[in-house]
């Protein structure tokens, strides 16, 4: 009788396992999957008998590379309405409006969350819905997903259920973040002390008894939240249990790093404008820095994250698409690799690293982001004949098959 579930051979193997050859290679490998998880891999030639004998099903690799699936580990995926009247404006033939400058006219965050609150459950799932198959299109099997377009109880409540709702029909693993002090709303203008103890008070214990939050973040910027506020919100995130990330150092430099080090953060994301002192802090502290080169990008940024600091200090470098409809309308995890090579400077092993055993670091996660036994079985099979091929295309999936939990998954 066949002792796995599946079998993966014909090609080889990505397990992205550190401090083994680059890639943690296995050059014509397979790879065995047994109820939903890994259950064996090595050199083909060291399997205990002929596939068809080992598995009952056995998937061929066509010569390509097996990898982690990807995870996009800090989106906004959630959301209602459009902001391409700022792109427009921001890249208009009548000069150009800034991020900030449009945030402080009541566009941006803003913007969106009028729209959001407009929504119907079923509009705002079908929006999620597509964004998510293009992002799985790009070998992508688990996804963060934060709120922060209601900043109230009702809409932030259905931004994550939308978001539970979808990890129960695709299957993909979805990370929830409550993302309430996203932004200051219209009925707390100029008192974002009151609108803090609001969510502290109220928002995020009725949602986190709900089972609707995994984690909490928050906006730390002089458009955002200041450091008191934030770690406000963070000691009541302590009480409940959940674990924080910030959005840190995207506009200015504000001692985010340090403030998501101090807070013991999974992560502190953006970074443009940390210093030596922040990278420092968060290589103490444990924290991965996400880099989202999607905003950097849209934005038209100039100011490059630390990366050779992070690089001494040795802090674990993750890459997220940020998919958002202001600043980073991005449904690519693969491109923003590639804008973390061309545009940051780091190398396709760093970033392929920054997709898969960073990024799972960067949720919390201990089951996925290489490929090792025990491990859940979120994989991505590529027709490529090296991954560095997966930081090299523009705007081109390779993918041949995704597989979640051991299922392979139809793209649509």
């Amino acid at each position: 009788m066949a002792q796995w579930d599946s079998l993966w051979i014909d090609g080889h193997l990505a397990t992205m396992v550190p401090g083994t050859a680059a890639y943690g290679a296995i050059r014509d490998g397979a790879l065995a999957v047994q109820d939903g998880r890994i259950a064996w891999l090595g050199p083909r030639r060291e399997l205990p008998g002929e596939p068809a004998r080992c598995a009952a099903t056995v998937h061929s690799l066509g010569g390509g590379w097996l990898t982690p699936g990807l995870i996009d580990c800090h989106t906004h995926l959630v959301f209602a309405g459009s902001r391409v009247h700022e792109f427009e404006a921001r890249h208009g033939s009548h000069g150009s409006q800034g991020y900030e400058d449009a945030a402080r006219q009541g566009g941006g965050i803003l913007a969106t969350v009028a729209a959001t609150r407009g929504a119907s459950p079923a509009t705002l799932m079908a929006g999620a819905r597509t964004r998510l198959q293009a992002l799985l299109a790009g070998g992508v099997t688990t996804v963060e997903v934060k709120s922060g377009y209601g900043l109230d109880l009702d809409t932030e409540r259905r931004l994550l259920q939308v978001a539970r709702a979808l990890g129960r029909e695709t299957g993909m693993g979805i990370r929830c973040t409550f993302l309430g002090a996203h932004a200051l709303p219209a009925g707390y203008a100029g008192r974002p002390d009151d609108y803090i103890s609001f969510l502290c008070d109220t928002v995020l214990p009725a949602l986190a008894a709900e089972g609707l939050v995994d984690a909490v973040d928050a906006f730390h910027e002089r458009i955002g939240f200041s450091t008191a506020q934030v770690e406000r919100l963070f000691a009541r995130a302590r009480e409940l249990g959940l674990p924080v990330k910030l959005h840190a150092d995207q506009l200015s430099e504000g001692g985010g790093a340090q403030l998501a080090a101090r807070c013991g953060a999974l992560s502190a994301d953006h970074l443009e404008y940390s210093s030596e002192a922040g990278a420092a802090a968060l290589a103490a502290a444990g924290s991965v820095a996400v880099l989202l080169p999607g905003a950097f990008h849209t934005l038209g940024e100039t100011r490059v994250p630390p990366i050779d600091a992070f690089r001494r200090h040795g802090v674990p470098m993750a890459i997220a698409t940020d998919c958002n409809p202001g600043s980073s309308p991005a449904l690519s995890l693969p491109l923003m690799m590639n804008f973390a090579c061309l545009r940051f400077g780091l190398t396709p092993g760093e970033c392929l690293a920054g997709v898969t055993r960073c990024a799972a670091r960067a949720l919390g996660l201990g089951d996925r982001g290489t490929l090792a036994p025990g491990q859940r079985a979120d994989l991505a099979a590529w027709d490529i004949g090296t991954p560095a091929e997966l930081s090299y295309w523009l705007g081109y999936h390779p993918l041949r098959q995704a597989v979640i939990g051991g299922r392979p998954v139809t793209l649509h």
